[in-house]
């Protein structure tokens, strides 16, 4: 294999590139991310026809591949409006605020190993840094000020509660997902992701780290207000949560910057757990060459595509949670299962760098941890839960939750008696109609 392959270019030689490689670099960045969204609504729509039987779009273009185009011409064209109880300044920032921090993340991502791009060797990597995955956490947490300001100055209610919604879900779902990827560092010994893809260049750490790689998929979702965790989002409750009064191109922004997300999740979660652009094994066994050039981009936009399949595959197959079970799914369990593996992990790497307990005993051990953190976690909860269900009182007609009823049961085209509570022992009924006097006689 070739060396240049896997082995990681220096960090301090990023900088070195002349200034119109970098600026071709950075509109390459920007180019792929557009052209990528613009697939991925594309693919979303026909992958979800397909799910529900039926064509998706096929009109413009071929095979419909332009309709995403189409109908973000038809966003340009709309009528901008701008609610009057709106704050002007940050309702115009907010979608901005969403949009450029999407950009920003892409700039650490690697693409492919070091090519010769018109007779200058440079990697297919805008930048890196020895922090660079702190870096894209980072970024990422200054879009929730482009959602949670975007709600509240809309000057709606639906809009402010599903900006508060998706502060609170973006919030608990990013530290899930950061303590997810401490298992990578302390495996791949860098934040870097450049040197973090050449330490996987044997063994992929999606397959040793599968914990962390299951949790962090999980909190990808969850991060990216996607179904079925998209609740800041809930038509059936907020309209269209925190982007309800937006329109024209301040809604297209917002609608960019989700799948821009999604496209970096996935891109992150290809660079950390699947070898970001190395072959797969099987294929690399066959030519050392599909390392080398520009056959890893193939590689790694596979990855990233097969990723986006499980992001719209979920949407089509899973109903919405609860807003209750989301952050309980959060907090009572994928934060706890990313702590007591953080510690396995961190002490099995001591262990096995210090060379102190052979392979058996440590398989066991990690067995023995694996069934004690299962058992803990979906069976510790149930005594507290029948405790709770002991406590709820019996309902009785009148009361809250449930509503008065007719005598008899519910009978179709009758209506039923208006309850008034006179007093805390007694309760006066009276049928539907009879008007009442201003004291309720």
């Amino acid at each position: 294999m070739n060396p240049l392959a896997v082995t990681p270019m220096a960090l301090d030689q990023f900088g070195n590139d002349p200034w119109w490689v970098i600026l071709i670099k950075t509109l390459m960045v920007f180019v792929v991310l557009v052209l990528l969204t613009l697939f991925n609504i594309w693919w979303e729509r026909r992958v979800v026809a397909r799910m529900q039987h039926r064509v998706g779009p096929n009109v413009h273009g071929p095979f419909g591949l332009l309709q995403s185009l189409a109908d973000g011409v038809k966003l340009a064209l709309k009528e901008d409006i701008i609610p009057t109880a709106a704050d002007k300044a940050v309702f115009l920032i907010a979608p901005v605020l969403a949009t450029v921090p999407a950009f920003v993340t892409f700039s650490v991502i690697p693409f492919g190993p070091e090519v010769d791009f018109f007779g200058v060797r440079t990697p297919l990597q805008l930048t890196d840094m020895p922090v660079a995955v702190l870096f894209v956490m980072a970024i990422a947490s200054i879009g929730i000020y482009g959602i949670v300001l975007g709600g509240w100055a809309s000057g709606s209610t639906y809009s402010l509660l599903g900006g508060l919604r998706s502060s609170a879900q973006m919030i608990s779902y990013e530290v899930a997902m950061g303590l997810a990827l401490v298992a990578v560092f302390l495996y791949a010994g860098s934040m870097s992701t450049s040197e973090i893809v050449a330490a996987q260049d044997n063994l992929w750490f999606g397959l040793i780290l599968l914990p962390s790689f299951v949790i962090y998929v999980i909190a990808m979702v969850g991060e990216t207000n996607r179904a079925p965790f998209d609740l800041p989002e809930a038509e059936g409750e907020l309209v269209g949560g925190f982007h309800t009064e937006y329109s024209s191109l301040k809604f297209a922004l917002f609608f960019l910057a989700e799948y821009i997300n999604m496209a970096t999740v996935s891109a992150l979660a290809t660079t950390l757990f699947l070898g970001g652009w190395h072959a797969p094994f099987w294929i690399d066994e066959l030519y050392a060459g599909f390392n080398e050039g520009y056959w890893p981009v193939l590689w790694f936009f596979g990855k990233v595509l097969f990723f986006v399949f499980v992001f719209i595959w979920l949407r089509g197959s899973l109903p919405r949670m609860r807003y209750d079970q989301f952050m309980a799914l959060g907090w009572k369990y994928l934060i706890p299962i990313s702590l007591g593996w953080i510690v396995a992990v961190a002490t099995i790497r001591a262990i096995s760098l210090d060379g102190g307990i052979s392979r058996q005993w440590l398989l066991i051990g990690i067995g023995v941890l694996a069934v004690a953190m299962i058992a803990l976690f979906f069976f510790g909860g149930e005594v507290a839960e029948d405790d709770d269900a002991g406590e709820q009182q019996e309902a009785r007609p009148g009361a809250f939750p449930t509503p008065a009823m007719p005598a008899g049961g519910a009978v179709r085209g009758g209506a039923a008696p208006l309850t008034f509570p006179t007093s805390r022992t007694s309760q006066q009924t009276v049928p539907a109609g009879t008007p009442t006097s201003a004291d309720g006689s």
